[in-house]
């Protein structure tokens, strides 16, 4: 069997110590591979259309185009039919700032993961290895974060608030599946709690995402505590 091809990680900083430190850190890990790297948003942009790499390392605050814009446009890339693969890798977020402004701004512009620069090198490394396999980095603390919002939301505006009318797609079982992922538990922790296979799991959550409309797991949180399917102060 041959190996797995190297995940392509493109990585954007507008510091060149910071890259370079990033660049060590994951060139390490059998695996992955750097394959690009950019000091603004406006050239990551550029070579994430010319590399088509799995996965961009973005920091927020940049001269010129900044991490959250360059984030957008990577997202509004079209799918190259001739090349036979998406322009559309996942954006892992770094930053040295623990605001949320930041956290959520990166969130709404498509982003599929937030890390902060202090987290530790295997944090690094399993956030890259995570959004290369098509899923969504959310930490605890950012589901907390989520939570909080939601909860000030539905304060503000509950009265009156019909759910999204495409909750009534999901089966009983996606729903639950659903309440335990905005809950914070991965597919192993609800294929536990549910006496279900992980690869099951899989299923309901790539159903969920199909039936909701929702591009990954980071989305599918916020949907949950919008539309009263999970509750803030409900614990895993």
């Amino acid at each position: 069997m041959s190996p797995a091809p190297a995940i392509r990680v493109l990585l954007v900083d507008d510091q060149d110590l910071v890259r370079a430190g990033f660049r060590v850190i994951l060139q390490s890990e059998p695996g992955i591979e750097v394959v690009g790297e950019a000091r603004d948003g406006g050239e990551a942009v550029r070579l994430a259309r010319e590399l088509r790499p799995d996965v961009i390392c973005m920091d927020v605050q940049m001269p010129g185009v900044d991490g959250l814009e360059a984030t957008r446009r990577i997202r509004a890339l079209e799918t190259d039919a001739e090349a036979g693969s998406a322009a559309h890798p996942g954006v892992l977020v770094l930053t040295t700032f623990d605001r949320d402004d930041y956290l959520f701004a990166a969130l709404e512009a498509g982003a599929s993961g937030f890390l902060l620069k202090t987290a530790s090198p295997e944090k690094l490394v399993e956030a890259v290895q995570v959004i290369a396999a098509g899923d969504a980095l959310l930490a605890a603390d950012v589901t907390r974060r989520v939570i909080e919002r939601a909860a000030r939301a539905d304060g503000d505006g509950a009265a009156g608030r019909v759910a999204d009318s495409r909750l009534a797609e999901l089966t009983e079982r996606e729903t639950e599946v659903l309440g335990l992922l905005a809950r914070g538990l991965s597919n192993a922790e609800i294929a536990a709690a549910l006496w279900l296979g992980e690869a099951t799991v899989k299923t309901h959550v790539s159903k969920i995402l199909l039936k909701l409309e929702l591009r990954d797991r980071v989305r599918a949180v916020v949907f949950a505590y919008e539309n009263g399917v999970a509750v803030p102060g409900m614990t895993a």
